[in-house]
């Protein structure tokens, strides 16, 4: 396979970094990766030629644009996540600014990074995601409504991440990893309740293979069109099966070797009434979180889908990932 030249911005967060050095190490493809800060990069790009570091904020893509005009990919994965002003600014109007920057006869595909919290159980659009979400997610939400106008629609495969983890001594820590040690002090209390609610995760470590996978091998028009199959539209959730909270807490439970005797129901009437007694402040987009409770969808992806195998697929694979012995 030929060489291509792929664009990519958003390289020195967690996933973008996962990526980034997956692509190094594992391809001959030539990189021109869109940073702020160089310094913040946990990879070798000096590992071997072919690699351009474009130092620039996404704000000022429009100086790229005669490069833009020549790349055969681009993965899109740089996201402002506070600031309203900035997070539209990052995250709506400058990525659409790059989308039209793009050639639609040369440029064969587009990474496009939403996230699934906008989408609903049936992979399709959230509503309340739109009117109750964080900027962040709003913002996700308004930039996803407006690709299918853009002339590079067709070329545009939009990925959704759930739950991320991913991070370690080299690279930034995900959100949710961060905090992986903080809710083990717990798992003492956890492990007496059992609660209604169910998730997918995955490791920034195989987004990164199913993102170099789909580089090699673009979504092509006859899958697509096929409502059976995965690569529906160009939409793929990226996540491991579905995992239920009490699934979740058992098998932590189990890598740690405690036993679970009781467990009470934690009803949402009993959720609000600790909220009340403990005075925990909330957002509208929290409350509804905790209503929904089932961020699950279909036909979630992971190198498994592509036969690839998967770095991390279990939450004890997370644990021991996470050095937490």
């Amino acid at each position: 396979m030929a060489p291509k030249r792929i664009f990519m911005t958003g390289a020195s967060g967690c996933i973008g970094q996962y990526v980034a050095e997956t692509l190094i190490q594992q391809t001959d493809h030539e990189l021109y990766l869109l940073v702020r800060n160089p310094d913040k990069l946990g990879f070798d790009y000096h590992a071997r030629p072919g690699i351009t570091i474009c130092q620039a904020d996404l704000r000022q893509i429009d100086q790229f644009g005669d490069l833009l005009k020549t790349v055969d990919v681009a993965i899109l994965a740089a996201t402002a996540w506070g600031g309203v002003q900035e997070v539209f600014d990052i995250n709506v109007v400058k990525t659409l600014r790059l989308l039209d920057l793009l050639d639609t006869q040369r440029c064969e595909q587009v990474i496009y990074f939403s996230t699934a919290s906008i989408l609903n159980q049936q992979n399709q659009l959230l509503k309340q995601a739109g009117q109750l979400g964080t900027d962040y997610i709003r913002s996700k939400y308004d930039c996803l409504q407006q690709l299918s106008k853009l002339a590079i629609a067709p070329k545009i495969t939009t990925v959704f991440p759930t739950l991320v983890l991913g991070g370690d001594e080299r690279k930034p820590y995900s959100h949710i990893s961060s905090g992986i040690k903080d809710v083990v002090k717990w798992m003492d209390l956890i492990r007496w309740f059992k609660a209604d609610g169910s998730f997918h995760f995955m490791h920034a470590q195989d987004i990164a293979q199913v993102v170099r996978y789909l580089v090699d091998h673009p979504p092509s028009q006859e899958l697509t069109a096929n409502t059976d199959d995965v690569l529906l539209t160009n939409r793929l959730v990226l996540g491991n099966p579905r995992l239920t909270v009490n699934q979740a807490v058992e098998e932590v439970c189990t890598y740690f070797g405690k036993k679970i005797y009781v467990r009470v129901p934690l009803s949402i009437g009993l959720a609000n009434l600790l909220i009340i007694l403990f005075r925990i402040q909330m957002a509208a987009w929290d409350r509804f979180c905790l209503n929904y409770r089932h961020f699950t969808y279909q036909n979630p992806v992971n190198p498994q889908t592509f036969g690839l195998p998967t770095y991390c697929p279990t939450l004890s694979d997370v644990l021991k990932i996470s050095g937490i012995p």
